[in-house]
């Protein structure tokens, strides 16, 4: 089976294709994939992981063509994301100064 791992960062995407047995888990595919050594930030102990976008166990069993995604912690609540004020613009240049 053709499997995609997908692992995002801010300023770095990496995407990986790997071929596993029929049955193949998600930890399994993980582990082929060899995306833990290419990015040893992972931590599955603390990150979750989910399958076309639905969190899912490390002990899933995928289907064909399924794409595994690693994800982040959320570092900012969303909600309290809205209520910031934006940035302050810098002050206008003054003539003669």
């Amino acid at each position: 089976m053709k499997i995609t791992i997908v692992y995002a960062l801010p300023t770095k995407q990496t995407v990986l294709t790997t071929e596993v047995p029929d049955g193949a888990t998600v930890q399994q595919a993980l582990d082929k994939s060899g995306i833990l050594i290419r990015c040893p930030d992972i931590d599955l102990e603390a990150q979750k992981v989910g399958i076309w976008g639905k969190v899912a166990a490390l002990d899933a069993v995928l289907e064909d063509g399924a794409r595994v995604e690693i994800y982040r912690a959320i570092t900012v609540d969303p909600k309290t994301v809205k209520r910031r004020p934006p940035p302050a613009k810098p002050a206008a240049p003054t003539e003669g100064g």
